[in-house]
């Protein structure tokens, strides 16, 4: 997951991750300015959170809507409980 510390919806992405046994790998664009340029290329901005699915990029929430619960268990194959 490309995100930063202090981005609310990165914690959110982050705990549903974690309370959903997702092992991932964080990887922080303030501290990685490699890490920060290849999201401006693969996405044309500093947009966090960003998932990386089987070689996909994803953003797990739009403005307004926030975490977008249904597309992560999709996306990573989690029954609803």
């Amino acid at each position: 997951m490309y995100g930063v510390s202090w981005c609310g919806d990165c914690r959110a992405a982050r705990k549903f991750l974690t309370s959903h046994g997702v092992e991932f790998t964080e990887i922080d664009i303030d501290r990685d300015r490699e890490a920060s340029a290849e999201l401006v290329r693969r996405v044309g901005k500093r947009a966090v959170p960003q998932l990386v699915i089987d070689g996909e990029w994803f953003q797990p929430y739009k403005p307004g809507r926030g975490l977008l619960e249904d597309e992560l268990h999709e996306r990573l194959g989690i029954p609803r409980a």
